[in-house]
């Protein structure tokens, strides 16, 4: 038993440790929001969700499982507490969800290990022969720094960084909190390959082949993964840079998968496209956080934004639930950045871009919120929890 005070211990986009009763009321608050908001359903589906403990993907795995009785099978890869340091925030959160599922009567397994690899594939097939059968849903959600390539073993590290040329913009300088140029150098050939390897479709089609090899994808499979387009304003780093080279080729791989599918059977993959959403991967991301502050201010004077959980909700209530069919646009995408994208949102978006500066950047956006929901990612300024009383940090799901 470990039990102690948790203070945070942040410095700009890094956190280097977490709280594990206010990632536990985190998880709460979302799972209470799809109680609220669906009637729950016995669907008996088996639901594979890699990238499962912060995000999207814990967003997707409570929405099945809280929305639809999904027996799921979750994939993280979190650091547990030792002697030193607190677990991570992701961590924390699995043990959280494992409690109340268990509580309310859901069956659910996760593994902790890197989804990238071989060893964890097996791993994961071997757990659904015995505990869960063939897969009705996939949900893919990894957002990593690297890969360890199986075949290869060669290490590839993803890269932020624009292509062709370099790119100069504002941000928030979170160490200071204020507003400040910054310039990015264009990234090489072999930056936008690693960058491809980690973050694009590559690994995603290797799981469903190994799933299809063991006989364990269901009839009428769904397959789904996330993806980000956003305003222009961050398109010289994020879609016309690296990362949207990997996500080129994540597309191409999916829409492959499709046809596969399809033909296999008679199951589909998708990709949905999500708003911007706080995580500490887009914090590190120069102009992001600047963006994001801005664009939450206007979408929830509004009374439009969401967070993952209400866009999971609506991914799966709408989209991807048993016997609905995904409305898709012309490239195939599910969009629930819709929202994001309204031009009256945009329009205002780009305006306040124009003018901002260290001097207003609190009148013109919602860096203090920006700042919380930051630091709620690991548990901490969240209602309801005494962060001066003593907590059990060495947990297990």
């Amino acid at each position: 038993m470990a039990v102690q005070i948790v203070k945070p211990r942040i410095r700009g986009f890094i956190c280097t440790n977490a709280h594990p009763a206010g990632c536990q009321a985190n998880v709460q608050s979302q799972i209470d929001l799809i109680k609220e908001n669906t009637s729950h359903k016995t669907t008996g589906l088996n639901a594979l969700v890699i990238g499962a403990s912060t995000g999207y993907g814990l967003a997707s795995r409570i929405a099945l499982t809280w929305g639809y009785g999904a027996k799921t099978l979750g994939l993280l890869y979190e650091r547990p507490a030792d002697d030193r340091r607190t677990a991570s925030a992701g961590y924390y959160n699995t043990v959280a969800f494992h409690q109340q599922a268990q509580h309310d009567g859901f069956f659910a397994q996760s593994l902790n290990g890197d989804a990238f690899s071989d060893e964890v594939k097996h791993e994961t097939i071997e757990q659904l022969k015995v505990n869960f059968g063939k897969i009705d849903v996939l949900v893919y959600s990894i957002a990593a720094p690297r890969r360890i390539h199986p075949r290869t073993g060669e290490t590839h590290n993803s890269e932020l960084k624009p292509i062709g040329e370099s790119y100069t913009g504002k941000t928030i300088d979170l160490n200071n909190e204020v507003v400040a140029p910054v310039t990015i150098e264009p990234a090489d050939d072999r930056e936008i390959a690693d960058t491809i390897a980690v973050m694009g479709g590559e690994d995603l089609e290797m799981w469903v082949s190994a799933l299809a090899d063991a006989e364990l994808l269901a009839p009428e499979v769904t397959v789904v993964a996330y993806t980000y387009i956003g305003s222009t304003l961050t398109w010289p780093i994020y879609r016309d840079g690296t990362i949207g080279r990997a996500k080129d080729d994540l597309k191409a791989r999916v829409d492959a998968l499709d046809e596969k599918l399809s033909n296999q059977f008679g199951g589909n993959a998708y990709i949905s496209v999500n708003k911007a959403v706080v995580t500490q991967a887009s914090a590190a991301i120069p102009v992001v956080p600047l963006y994001i502050s801005i664009l939450y201010d206007i979408m929830t004077a509004k009374g439009i934004n969401e967070a993952p959980i209400g866009q999971m909700h609506r991914l799966f209530s709408e989209h991807l639930g048993p016997g609905l069919k995904p409305q898709l646009d012309g490239e195939r995408y599910i969009r629930l950045d819709d929202r994001e994208l309204r031009q009256d949102v945009t329009d205002v978006v780009t305006e306040r871009w124009e003018q901002i500066n260290t001097d207003n950047f609190h009148e013109l956006s919602d860096y203090v919120g920006y700042r919380r929901r930051f630091r709620n990612l690991f548990g901490f300024e969240v209602e309801g929890v005494d962060y001066d009383e003593a907590v059990e940090t060495e947990l297990t799901f």
